[in-house]
């Protein structure tokens, strides 16, 4: 939308998200939610981890392994409106922080179950490689034949003793 933020627009959001909260419980949140505590900029917020705080003058921008720089702006980096832009603050001299894997947890744990259950499958058919299933009733070559003349084994067709 090319407008620049500043604190009154964020307070302005800030505003809207909680008349949105107090449409949506109108009796109130529980006393033990966060939300309440971050929308009145309490500093203590129960459960909170302070240690992902960072300092707005000395905290560094990250995207795509790349750190921004405080004078750049993004579509400097950007080349295309519609690219989804995830980017990770650090504190100041910090390294990149570590990319998000590619799949999660669950669809991981599914895929090597799954690549799991077919290398099982490989190996019972490396052992049975025997020809075995050929001597059964169903892999005779002969048996349409069979039952078409409504021969079974052993009928001679012929004086010359030829079987089918």
């Amino acid at each position: 939308m090319r407008v620049a933020l500043n604190a009154d627009l964020l307070k302005e959001k800030i505003d809207n998200i909680g008349g949105a909260i107090t449409i949506a419980y109108p009796m109130g949140l529980p006393a033990w939610d966060p939300v309440p505590h971050i929308l009145k900029d309490k500093d203590e917020v129960a459960g909170a981890d302070f240690k992902k705080i960072l300092d707005p003058a000395t905290a560094t921008l990250w995207f795509a392994g790349k750190e921004f720089l405080r004078d750049g702006i993004v579509k400097d980096r950007i080349r295309h409106e519609k690219t989804k832009v995830t980017v990770k603050l650090q504190k100041k001299g910090s390294s990149a922080p570590a990319r998000q894997p590619a799949v999660t947890e669950a669809e991981r744990k599914a895929m090597m179950a799954h690549y799991f259950k077919k290398q099982e499958e490989m190996k019972k058919l490396a052992e049975n490689d025997e020809d075995d299933y050929l001597h059964s009733a169903w892999a005779n070559s002969n048996s349409l034949k069979n039952s078409l003349h409504g021969a079974s084994d052993g009928v001679l067709f012929r004086a010359g003793g030829r079987r089918l």
